[in-house]
């Protein structure tokens, strides 16, 4: 086998599809809403990975002072000689695992973007020439299939707290069909954002200096570029709140006039009144037993449960049941 290989399970035009229906049904709807993984075109990356390094922004700091710290229990507990990794993007993170794992055989990175896995797949590859890497240019929420032929035990790995971004009736799905995916003595390695205060978690998605309020607004761009769209980022603001009940953060875009956006590829006009918000990304923050208690309704047990020394952010592991 090639030391790396790319296969591409979505249809070429299934991005642009994917875009134009949750644009109709998202723009159209009451409370208007638009999915997160909007954000991230070229830009929208580059913002997200200017986010990261941000006073403010503790998550990616947090997540991999736990990965430094606790690799090689991770290595101890698992033995994986396959790492699977959904949303790899630049797979930097990852590579405190791989460092780690003495017997890894395989590295199967998954992402919508054939671009970041190329560039991520090479990368590692100079770096662990003894490495088998294949990237998998796939949806993982829209249903995964993994190659026949990856050695086990499989580590699975989900990190930097993507798991929040989906609401309940969606991270019991996604766990489910994780869940389906192990064998015995595979293993999942889950990345979730705890609950802390309320002026922490919003300074982390309302930076001082703005960063946070163009990436949210990226998501107009894409709209505009993408679909024709004549909607200005100058006419919303950027809005983060804590909702105490759900514990969660929301980041939505706010009209600060009456306005009609045309978007000429759906035939649409979208009026806003001023005031309106577009809901644009949900954060979900967790406690100890509710990761439990989520993994176990999927069929999962978790085994172990680090967090970075501060308690903001952990990292779980859980075996199928």
């Amino acid at each position: 086998m090639s030391p790396f290989t790319v296969t591409r399970t979505l249809p070429a035009d299934a991005t642009a599809a994917a875009l134009r229906a949750d644009v109709a049904e998202g723009l159209t709807r009451t409370p208007k809403q638009l999915p997160p993984k909007w954000f991230y075109d070229a830009r929208g990356s580059e913002l997200f990975e200017e986010i990261t390094r941000l006073p403010e922004y503790y998550p990616t700091r947090a997540e991999r002072e736990i990965l430094i710290a606790r690799a090689a229990e991770i290595a101890d507990a698992t033995g994986a000689r396959t790492l699977i990794e959904l949303g790899s993007g630049s797979s930097e993170k990852t590579r405190h695992l791989i460092e780690a794992l003495p017997d890894l055989h395989a590295y199967v990175p998954v992402d919508v973007s054939e671009s970041a896995l190329e560039l991520a797949g090479h990368a590692l590859l100079a770096d662990h020439p003894g490495l088998t890497v294949h990237a998998l240019v796939a949806d993982f929420l829209g249903g995964l299939t993994l190659p026949d032929d990856l050695p086990g035990p499989r580590l699975l790995a989900f990190l930097g707290g993507t798991i929040g971004n989906l609401l309940p009736p969606e991270r019991a799905e996604f766990l489910a069909s994780v869940s389906a995916l192990l064998s015995p003595g595979d293993a999942l390695l889950l990345g979730t954002d705890l609950v802390k205060d309320e002026a922490t978690l919003v300074a982390a998605y309302d930076d001082a200096q703005g960063v946070t309020a163009e990436f949210n607004k990226n998501v107009l761009r894409v709209l505009d570029r993408e679909l024709g769209a004549d909607i200005d980022p100058a006419d919303f603001d950027h809005v983060a709140v804590w909702d105490a009940e759900r514990e969660w953060i929301e980041m939505r875009l706010r009209a600060r006039k009456d306005l009609t956006a045309k978007i000429p590829a759906l035939d649409l006009a979208v009026s806003f009144a001023a005031g309106e918000e577009v809901r644009t990304e949900v954060s979900a923050k967790f406690r100890e037993e509710k990761v439990r208690t989520e993994l176990a309704a999927a069929g999962l047990e978790s085994r172990r449960w680090w967090t970075d020394a501060a308690g903001r952010f952990a990292l779980s592991l859980a075996v199928r049941m």
